[in-house]
C-alpha cells in the first residue's frame, strides 16, 4: 500500500496519536504525517504510507489554509485556549470592524514571527515545550514567514463585551504559527488575546472536503478498499516538472545514478525533476548538479523494496 491518505484531524489527538492510530489499523510501520497539528486543531492532516513517506517535506513545505477564532481579553501560557491565563484585561471599548481590518491588513505579506514557548522548535538541541513545562524561559529565534491572504469572517460593523471573538482565515507558508498570529492581532488592537479555535481547511492542493474521519477510514479498512481512497505520489507532486523515461533509464534512476541532462530538460536549474517511468510512477527526484551542468543526480530515489 502506498499514497497520500487526507485525514480529517479529530481534536484531542496530536498529529503522532494519528499516526499511531493508522499504524494499527492498516498494520504497516511505513506512516508519516506531513506537518504538526496541536490537538486542539483540527483539519487537513495528509498522512503519507510505504513509498510516500519519502516525500512528506515536499508535502509539509506547501502553503497552507486555516480558519480560526482569536478572542480578545486574556493570554494564555501556550496562546491557545489549552493555557493558563497569563495576563487579563477586559476590553473597554467598542472596536470597529475598520479597526480590525486595518490590523489585518498589516499583518499580511511578509511577517516577522516569534515561536511561542509552547513548540516544537529546537533550542540548544531540546524542544521550546520541553523547557516550558520545566518552566525555563530561552531565547527564541525570530522567523520571516509570509501571510498570502488573512480575512476576516465575520459580518459585524462594531464589536464589544468584557471578551471579544472573531473569526478569521489566513493563507500562509510554512513555519508560520497561528496561535501567536492570533497574539499579534490583540497586540495591535491593545488587548492581551490568544486563539481560540482553529481549523485546517487546506494543505497545498490537498482540501477539507476531500479528508476522510477515523471511523470512514476505520470502514474503508474493513471493507478492504482504503487503497482505492489514497492520493497518488505524482499527484502530492503535482507543482514539480515530470519527465517520462524509458525502462532502460529507469533502472539507473532506481540505483541513483548521475544522468547526462535529456534533451528536453535543458531549461532545469535549481527545481527538482520528477522522473516518471513508462508506468507514470516517480521514480525518483532529479536536481543539475552543482558543478557539472551538463549532468543531473539524484535528489531522492522514491524506489524501495517493502519489507
Amino acid at each position: 500500500m502506498e499514497g497520500i491518505l487526507l485525514l480529517n484531524k479529530p481534536k484531542g489527538l496530536t498529529s503522532h496519536d494519528c499516526v499511531f492510530k493508522i499504524r494499527k489499523l492498516i498494520r504497516m510501520k511505513k506512516v508519516g504525517h506531513t506537518g504538526t497539528l496541536d490537538p486542539d486543531v483540527t483539519g487537513v492532516l495528509p498522512i503519507c504510507i510505504g513509498r510516500a513517506t519519502k516525500i512528506v517535506e515536499y508535502i509539509t513545505a506547501a502553503e497552507k489554509t486555516y480558519e480560526g477564532e482569536v478572542t480578545l481579553g486574556f493570554s494564555t501560557t501556550t496562546e491557545d485556549r489549552s493555557g493558563e491565563v497569563v495576563e487579563s484585561l477586559k476590553v473597554e471599548r467598542v472596536i470597529d470592524r475598520s479597526e480590525v481590518e486595518k490590523v489585518l491588513k498589516e499583518l499580511t505579506g511578509e511577517i516577522v514571527q516569534t515561536p511561542p514557548m509552547y513548540s516544537a522548535v529546537k533550542v540548544k538541541g531540546k524542544r521550546l515545550y520541553e523547557y516550558a513545562r520545566q518552566g525555563i524561559e530561552v531565547e527564541r529565534p525570530s522567523r520571516t514567514i509570509f501571510i498570502r491572504e488573512l480575512q476576516l469572517l465575520d459580518d459585524r460593523s462594531i464589536f464589544s463585551g468584557e471578551t471579544i471573538s472573531f473569526k478569521f482565515r489566513v493563507t500562509c507558508s510554512k513555519g508560520t504559527y497561528v496561535r501567536t498570529l492570533a497574539v499579534m492581532i490583540g497586540e495591535k488592537l491593545g488587548y492581551p488575546s490568544h486563539m481560540s479555535d482553529l481549523t485546517r481547511t487546506a494543505s497545498g492542493q490537498f482540501l477539507i472536503n476531500q479528508c476522510m474521519s477515523f471511523e470512514e477510514i476505520e470502514d474503508k479498512v474493513k471493507e478492504g478498499t482504503l487503497e482505492t481512497s489514497l492520493l497518488s505520489i505524482e499527484s502530492a507532486l503535482y507543482h514539480l516538472p515530470k519527465f517520462k523515461i524509458n525502462d532502460t533509464l529507469a533502472v539507473k534512476v532506481q540505483n541513483g545514478a548521475v544522468l547526462e541532462v535529456p534533451k528536453g530538460l535543458e531549461y532545469i536549474s535549481d527545481e527538482p525533476v520528477c522522473m516518471i517511468d513508462e508506468s507514470d510512477k516517480c521514480l525518483a527526484l532529479y536536481i543539475r548538479h552543482q558543478t557539472k551542468p551538463h549532468l543531473m543526480k539524484p535528489l531522492k530515489v522514491l524506489s524501495i523494496t517493502e519489507e
